[in-house]
């Protein structure tokens, strides 16, 4: 039986969804350290939770599975796996679409209704992030989702194209298994929240690995001065990407330095970076389709200052939503909309830069060491030799 973890411990309610043992969680998520606490300098000022939510609107939802140990049994497990969910306007995302652009870095990989959002200019709907193989199911249920929801709406759309994106995590996970149910999905939308974000192994990122240590979601937001609009950027991360030869930390590259096993020793793709990342940067500033396309490119800059060189294997692909101008999609009227000029946009880019290299560090270091199928073991990032590492080159704020 997989036991399906619904971050926001610790009041739990025990239930059974399709089958599945469900503990479903009502208050704050359980604190784990972030990058900061352990005196890792970035720039840039973030907002009050520092993460995605802080762009007003913005809500996120978690489903964890994790079960079994030991020998791979397909269908069976271990089981190591989940989903995410981004919903830019909250419950109301569906009926009023945002502006978006998405980028491509390196396409070895999905991200499924980007089609449409090149075309359109506009997100319709949820991001979703989840395991490779695990894409087709939770596309349909959100397209399920919706019509459940009497959606899209009978005097309108009668399709949806839904935009859901992976990355693997079968070093840790049963994932031809095909463990991911249209229920978690459902779950992760209907319990998408506000407030601080679950990071770690969670979610999407359960099973994931990133820069030879634990990975999984992370998040990271900037609060731009007045001077430059007093703007919000929040970046969310399912990061599964790169080699530890070549991490990098507050610029200094911590990953030769520190000792440890390499989930990937033994193997011919050692050190080869044959992982993936999915980026989604959300902002309340007033842009529109191009300049979100342009957004979504900066994303590249954050992740090659912790180090990536976005390998041939890697899937690296990024999108970008504004909350501005609600009501920019309606299908019957002509519609005032406001744009921030092109000569006022690099306050936003380099808020873009500096999240998303802070997200993936919160990331690595709120995930622990798993063991999945095999009994493989990823290692988490030891925080105590990486604050040392970082003293060694005065690099820590505290």
């Amino acid at each position: 039986m997989i036991r399906s973890i619904y971050s926001r411990v610790p009041a739990l309610l025990l239930c059974f969804i399709g089958g599945v043992t469900v503990v479903s969680a009502q208050e704050k998520p359980p604190v784990k350290p972030r990058a900061r606490d352990l005196g890792v300098p970035f720039d840039g000022a973030p907002g009050p939770l520092n993460a995605i939510t802080d762009v007003p609107g913005v809500l996120v939802g978690h489903t964890t599975l994790i079960s079994g140990e030991g020998k791979l049994q397909v269908g069976k497990g271990p089981i190591r796996t989940g989903v995410t969910a981004v919903l830019p306007r909250g419950k109301d995302s569906m009926n009023n679409p945002v502006f978006a652009g998405w980028w491509s870095l390196n396409g070895n990989g999905e991200m499924t209704g980007t089609t449409w959002v090149e075309e359109s200019g506009f997100l319709e709907g949820p991001v979703m992030i989840t395991n490779t193989h695990s894409v087709g199911v939770v596309r349909d249920a959100v397209v399920q989702w919706r019509v459940n929801h009497g959606q899209p709406d009978p005097t309108g759309y009668w399709w949806s194209l839904p935009v859901v994106a992976e990355t693997w995590d079968g070093w840790l996970n049963d994932i031809n298994g095909f463990h991911v149910k249209p229920e978690h999905a459902f779950h992760a939308i209907d319990t998408a929240h506000n407030g601080a974000v679950e990071e770690g192994a969670v979610g999407g990122g359960t099973g994931m690995v990133c820069n030879g240590f634990k990975g999984g979601i992370g998040t990271s937001s900037r609060k731009l001065d007045a001077k430059a609009g007093g703007y919000t950027v929040g970046v969310l991360v399912q990061c599964n990407y790169g080699t530890r030869n070549n991490l990098r930390i507050a610029g200094i590259p911590v990953g030769r330095e520190i000792d440890a096993d390499d989930p990937y020793a033994g193997t011919p793709f050692l050190n080869d970076d044959h992982g993936s990342i999915i980026v989604v940067v959300a902002t309340d500033a007033p842009l529109v389709a191009h300049q979100l396309k342009r957004l979504a490119r900066r994303v590249s800059l954050g992740l090659g200052r912790d180090g990536s060189v976005s390998g041939n294997g890697s899937g690296d692909i990024f999108i970008a939503f504004s909350t501005a101008n609600p009501g920019a999609a309606a299908p019957d009227k002509v519609v005032d909309l406001k744009m921030l000029p092109n000569d006022k946009i690099e306050p936003v880019f380099a808020a873009t830069v500096q999240a998303t290299e802070e997200a993936i560090i919160n990331a690595m270091i709120a995930a622990e060491t798993m063991t999945g199928i095999e009994n493989h073991r990823v290692r988490a990032l030891p925080h105590d030799q990486l604050r040392a590492i970082l003293k060694k080159y005065s690099r820590l704020t505290q």
